[in-house]
Parts: C-alpha cells; structure tokens; sequence
C-alpha cells in the first residue's frame, strides 16, 4: 500500500557502507524521475551519479547533515551512503525548475525504500565546491543532492507534542525519532 511506503520513506543518514550500490540501480531510480510529471513537460532536470569511493568522499565533505542534531557531524566512516544522486537544472533548457526536483526525489526516494535502499534528500551542500569536484558545467544548476543506501538506523514518526517542538532528534539507542503535526493540525477548511 502507498501509505505504508510513504511511512517507510523517512530521512535515512546512517546506511550499510559494506552493501555497494551500483549504476544500474541508480539509474532505475532515475527513470522513476524520468517518468514523473514536469511543469509544462520541460523535463529540465539531469542527473549525475556516483558510485565510486572516490566519487562518494568528494560528494560527502560537500554536504550538511541533520540541521537540528547539533552534536552530529554526519555518518561516521562504515556508515556513508554508498550512491549519490546530484539532481542538477539545465539552465539551457528553462530559467527556473519550479517544483520538478521535490518530485523528482520523492519518486527516487520512494522508488528506493520499495527496492530495500533509503536515503535523505540534502539542500544544505557547498554547491560551488561540488561543482569543481565533480567538473559540473555552468549551464547546470546543483538543486540537491540524494544520499542513497541501505538504511542501519531505525526511523519512528510520532506525534508533536504539547509544546510544539517539531525538530526531530536521536534517543540514547540512536533510534531516529521524528515528530508530526496531526492530520487535524494542518487542515484548516471545515
């Protein structure tokens, strides 16, 4: 059931570094965006892969990681992402990508919780210094960065509390906890 993928699909940061993912993986992820809708059926977005070590580590230094976990500098050596996707705009092809790249990742993220993987759609990367690593030209806008793999944290949705608090935060077991607003919260029509 869709419910239950999208209750699956969470922002996945500590993954399996031993289990490698490979191009053909990434690129059947990559035709579920492909296939997804696009403002005006442009289709301005492109994509580059990594699944290389090397490729891997200069994406990895170029990222943020968990904005609201203050003591965290991201996944420790053994658990990176093992694939990257770098979802970039064809300035060549349109001006601005309106909604298309939110799209575009959630139909890879889902597509990779429904094949075993997970990962956590990163806005918070040095775009300028990806783009000299990975000889990204000029024509392509950096709009996020995919980290993908095989998730070795658990994730558990919960309730906001009384007081509002909506970052999300980490228990003494580094189980993942992530707070939502209740269904009669962000409905505002009778």
């Amino acid at each position: 059931m869709l419910k239950d993928l999208i209750k699956k699909c969470r922002s996945y940061r500590r993954f399996d570094e031993n289990k490698a993912i490979g191009r053909e993986e990434l690129i059947e992820l990559i035709d579920l965006a492909r296939l997804s809708s696009s403002a005006a059926n442009r289709q301005p977005l492109k994509y580059y892969l990594s699944y290389a070590q090397d490729s891997n580590n200069n994406i990895f230094g170029t990222l943020a990681w968990a904005g609201y976990l203050k003591d965290w500098d991201g996944p420790a050596q053994g658990e990176r992402p093992t694939g990257y996707i770098v979802i970039l705009g064809d300035k060549n092809i349109a001006e601005s990508f309106n909604i298309d790249p939110g799209i575009a990742a959630q139909s890879i993220m889902l597509g990779a919780v429904e094949r075993g993987m997970g990962g956590c759609i990163i806005a918070s990367v040095d775009r300028e210094e990806l783009r000299t690593l990975l000889t990204i030209p000029a024509q392509y806008e950096i709009l996020y960065v995919l980290a993908i793999g095989y998730p070795v944290e658990k994730v558990e949705i919960e309730e906001v509390g009384p007081d509002g608090d909506i970052k999300y935060w980490r228990d003494s077991d580094g189980v993942h906890h992530v707070p939502k607003r209740k269904i009669s919260e962000i409905i505002i029509s009778p």
